[in-house]
């Protein structure tokens, strides 16, 4: 989008958002002299505002009220006229250091707490998931006997999440009724043999282990470890294994721009009843600019969900190693403080990159 604009343009356009985005009311030439200083008239202004406005950057909500910011004007404010904070974003890395504790809580629980301090410090809507099933590593797996011919895979992921399943044991002889002692022992061995297969990997790459190095004494054992790789596989292909954590939905109210019921109602709808409508934007690899962002921002219209349409959403990626496997964000209106919306993100998804890796 190139709208050729000369530098008091610019300046203009980056004076008369970041004006609305401070006080919500439109912007007119004698509020941007008195605020940033333009060496020019107010004449010379109101002639810049009626250009950008006739370039579709700004409208008039009335005759006689000041400039408006369009999804345009944003998106030229966005791409060209703003720096991210790097305050604010180091003061989000120290926030997430200090109050997150590695030692104690569990992946889940460090993401549940860094989107609580991301939607508190931002005053948006936070968007946390899960890394995803395919990606993430196996760190530990124990198979628990709990009734004859029963077990229970236990494992437990490198992001400290635990999941179970009962799966039925083979039987030796038909008919013949398994030695309680000799699974636990058999069991313990297999669990064993399977951690020093399986720990470090990535769910995503079960199905391609070679089992050539399983003891005879227990090829008994093939069909169940088959089917257990099986269950494994099926839980890294699994869309339903993502979770998404929303936090802030009451800090995001407060604006004016949420003011009308209906406009309220339709996005906590989304959020609440449908959330996983919004995971194919959540995880859209992020464009790197010019810059260097690794963010997408999508503005107002941008958004194909309807109930984000009056919104502006704000994503990154963090990654295990150099693999991207979940991803960070904020909703929010349009009148957004881009500056800091976009430091806090980049800054909370590399906290998140730092302490999988």
């Amino acid at each position: 989008m190139d709208f050729n604009l000369n530098n008091r343009q610019q300046r203009v356009l980056q004076a008369t958002v970041r004006q609305y985005i401070a006080t919500a009311e439109p912007v007119g030439s004698k509020s941007l002299v008195e605020e940033y200083a333009f060496a020019v008239s107010a004449a010379t202004i109101r002639s810049c505002l009626g250009f950008l406005e006739k370039a579709g950057l700004l409208y008039q909500p009335h005759t006689s009220a000041g400039r408006v910011p369009t999804e345009s004007g944003y998106r030229i404010y966005v791409n060209q006229l703003m720096t991210p904070n790097e305050a604010t974003g180091k003061e989000v890395e120290k926030l997430l250091r200090d109050r997150l504790n590695w030692d104690d809580w569990s992946f889940e629980a460090m993401l549940r707490g860094a989107a609580q301090i991301l939607s508190h410090l931002s005053g948006y809507i936070t968007l946390i998931t899960m890394p995803s099933w395919s990606s993430t590593g196996v760190h530990h797996v124990q198979l628990v006997q709990v009734d004859p011919g029963r077990v229970m895979l236990i494992l437990v992921t490198d992001t400290y999440e635990t999941q179970s399943s009962l799966m039925e044991l083979p039987q030796a002889d038909p008919g013949c009724e398994l030695d309680g002692e000799i699974v636990e022992r058999e069991l313990q061995i297999l669990s064993n043999f399977l951690n020093s297969k399986l720990r470090g990997r990535s769910l995503g790459e079960l199905a391609k282990l070679d089992w050539s190095e399983l003891d005879r004494e227990f090829e008994k054992y093939a069909d169940f470890l088959r089917s257990l790789l099986t269950e494994l596989s099926r839980r890294s292909q699994s869309p339903a294994a993502t979770q998404l954590w929303i936090s802030g939905v009451a800090e995001v109210l407060r604006q004016p721009e949420f003011s009308q019921l209906q406009q309220v109602q339709t996005l906590v709808g989304l959020l609440e009843e449908e959330p996983l409508q919004i995971l194919p934007l959540i995880f859209e690899d992020p464009d790197v600019d010019a810059t260097g962002r690794r963010v997408n921002v999508w503005i107002g219209s941008e958004n194909p969900l309807e109930p984000m349409r009056t919104c502006t959403l704000i994503v990154s990626r963090y990654c295990k190693g150099a693999v991207p496997v979940g991803s960070v964000g904020v909703l929010g209106p349009t009148r957004m403080v881009y500056e800091n919306a976009i430091a806090v993100v980049e800054a909370t998804a590399d906290y998140l990159s730092e302490a999988l890796s």
